[in-house]
């Protein structure tokens, strides 16, 4: 997941289903894997935000930038995916990528959680050789609202 999904917990807007995935990471049924740039954008959040990374953290996987992800951000630049402003958006998504993750959960809807940039993102991942990626808001992904959370597994 990315810094956005943190901040949505404090947000009117999106708080119900930041708040509802972050309690199915409390309760096991997802597994949260957040990244080194992850932890440096909240360094800039406010403490309640940064609380809740650390919490987060705790309960899944910390991934970092390697040779292998640079790459890949260099193939989306390549690509035009994104401007060079949003090279941190690009680098949450290559992570995910080479880090094999299923699901990238975030709310921005600008840059990422977009079908245009998704399938861009997918169509540089398959010529490099990886896996499509599946990204969605914390609304589609979260048990919050279902009837039976248990049905999602």
């Amino acid at each position: 997941m990315d810094t956005s999904v943190l901040g949505g917990c404090f947000d009117a807007e999106f708080a119900p289903w930041s708040n509802g995935l972050i309690e199915d990471f409390r309760r096991g049924l997802f597994r949260p894997v957040l990244s080194d740039l992850t932890a440096l954008e909240v360094e800039r959040a406010p403490q309640r935000v940064r609380d809740l990374h650390r919490e987060v953290a705790a309960l899944g996987e910390v991934i970092s930038a390697t040779e292998e992800v640079v790459g890949l951000v260099a193939a989306y630049e390549g690509h035009g995916i994104l401007g060079p402003r949003y090279r941190n958006d690009l680098l949450h998504i290559a992570l995910a990528t080479v880090s094999g993750v299923d699901v990238v959960v975030s709310w921005n809807f600008r840059h990422i959680v977009r079908l245009d940039k998704i399938q861009l993102f997918n169509g540089v991942n398959i010529e490099r050789g990886y896996r499509t990626l599946a990204i969605y808001s914390p609304r589609e992904v979260t048990t919050y609202g279902r009837d039976d959370p248990d049905s999602s597994r």
